[in-house]
């Protein structure tokens, strides 16, 4: 039982990446799935497929790093809000992650997407997490 599985997936991610690993799997769910989707739409992980084993669903994500000097692409990723304490902002509030370089992923009324979108869609909500 895992008390903050968006945080288990972040970690795996991170931890994964400082080891060199070139593939990570991860326990599935809907929001993950969503997260996963983004970080690839936004250009941070290479690939990534959903695979069933046997009752249990996994992501296995193909992480994404620099071709000269094999640093990994996604330089921080930082767990905002947590099942303690919860952080939400409305549409004028809306976090500008490294002046709009990095992106923040926010689950809101109209799904989980990033900073810049729920701008455009002028919608506020939780957020998740900083990407950058």
């Amino acid at each position: 039982m895992n008390t903050d599985p968006i945080a288990d997936f972040l970690t795996r991610i991170r931890n994964a990446q400082s080891a060199g690993h070139k593939v990570v799997k991860i326990p599935s769910s809907k929001i993950k799935k969503e997260m996963t989707k983004i970080l690839f739409d936004q250009g941070y992980i290479l690939s990534y497929k959903f695979e069933q084993e046997g009752s249990r669903e996994f992501i296995k994500i193909a992480l994404k790093f620099d071709k000269n000097s094999q640093q990994p692409v996604i330089k921080k990723l930082e767990r905002i809000s947590k099942p303690g304490l919860r952080k939400y902002v409305g549409v004028d509030d809306m976090p500008k992650v490294l002046n709009g370089l990095g992106i923040a992923i926010l689950s809101t009324s109209k799904g989980v997407m990033t900073d810049k979108q729920a701008r455009k869609e002028n919608v506020g909500g939780e957020v998740l997490c900083y990407v950058y």
